[in-house]
């Protein structure tokens, strides 16, 4: 795609607020204006999914363990997770979506990324057609969300967040430029906390400095990543809205009440562990090939590490040598446990495959 083309997209991306805790809060009234939190039990090491405004006004957020949250904020709610319900309500914000482009690409249940650059809703204005969007979420189905309208998805996730709660914030094409100097790296899409600290270290705080540097140069310190920094500095995102998202992985987690103490005690839990993960593989259809095994262990001071392997056979001995191997790299408590299988897109090969005799 011409780089004409992708300046002429108008992509929308859509944030519920609060998600979890504003269904919460809509189906018990007696809710409104208290700290809530959906997440697990505190005495089960359980962590927050998510909290709601009044929450985070004493310090608590997502990924918080439940405890410490309950340190910060002793007359917090806590509310047990009611994921069919959540998944319901996102059908009927997507249902609302759908009705403005064919062209959406679900992030989470609470976010997505659409394509309006076609509609002809609202004489074709994207700013419009948030604003309605916006407007029948909150009449329909009593939430809010928040939206952001910009030319590409880097741009619109960001303007999504500038103006949360209850937010709408557009970037014209013509205001790219202006916006994008002001913005601190951390803003940028991929650099987490390894990344910033290394682009801190060259002096690098925002995007204005960034672009100094010549992409060459960023690819000497940051690999091929380096190249995607550059063209982010300077407000350029070309990956399209992608409609029908593929399948990568599939994977099991469980977290433990009490840290597992040893090697031999994580080896254990491998049977129970490739059990749920078989029954999960077979719900996967046949337009995909398993390529490799990984496992991820999260120790009990929460670093941790992944390990997969090429080629293996997917067996409960391949899985104890990798988690073994894992294991070595922390050797001290353990707190999650994690069985996972890469997949190869059949699919997706087939469909690159006929491109060139379409």
């Amino acid at each position: 795609m011409s780089k004409a083309a992708v300046a002429e997209r108008k992509i929308i991306h859509i944030d519920a607020d609060c998600f979890y805790a504003a269904v919460e809060t809509r189906e018990d009234p007696g809710l409104q204006g208290k700290p809530v939190a959906v997440g697990g039990n505190e005495r089960q090491r359980g962590v927050v999914a998510t909290c709601n405004y009044e929450a985070r006004s004493w310090g608590v957020h997502s990924a918080m363990p439940m405890a410490q949250a309950l340190k910060l904020c002793p007359d917090l709610i806590v509310i047990h997770p009611k994921m069919d319900i959540y998944r319901q309500v996102s059908r009927e914000i997507h249902a609302i979506l759908q009705d403005y482009s064919d062209i959406i690409e679900p992030l989470s249940l609470d976010e997505a990324f659409l394509d309006v650059t076609a509609s002809e809703n609202c004489h074709g204005s994207a700013t419009l057609m948030a604003q309605e969007i916006r407007s029948r979420v909150w009449q329909e189905l009593r939430l809010v969300v928040s939206a952001g309208v910009a030319p590409n998805k880097f741009l619109a996730k960001i303007a999504s967040d500038w103006r949360k709660p209850n937010g709408l914030f557009v970037i014209t094409p013509a205001e790219v430029d202006e916006f994008v100097l002001q913005l601190p790296v951390t803003k940028l899409h991929g650099v987490g906390r390894v990344t910033a600290q290394k682009l801190e270290r060259l002096g690098i705080s925002d995007c204005a400095t960034l672009r100094k540097f010549e992409p060459l140069q960023l690819i000497k310190h940051f690999g091929k990543f380096g190249e995607r920094l550059w063209q982010l500095a300077h407000g350029r995102d070309e990956r399209p809205v992608e409609a029908n998202s593929r399948r990568q992985s599939v994977s099991v987690e469980q977290t433990f009440n009490q840290d597992l103490p040893d090697l031999a005690a994580c080896l254990a839990q491998i049977p129970m562990l490739m059990e749920s993960l078989n029954k999960r593989l077979a719900r996967v259809g046949e337009e995909y090939r398993i390529d490799r095994p990984y496992v991820k262990i999260k120790f009990h001071d929460f670093t941790q590490t992944t390990l997969e392997q090429a080629g293996a056979l997917v067996s409960q001995e391949r899985y104890a040598m990798m988690l073994s191997a894992a294991y070595a790299r922390g050797n001290k408590p353990v707190r999650l446990l994690g069985l996972g299988i890469r997949l190869e897109d059949l699919q997706g090969q087939a469909q690159q495959l006929e491109l060139p005799f379409d």
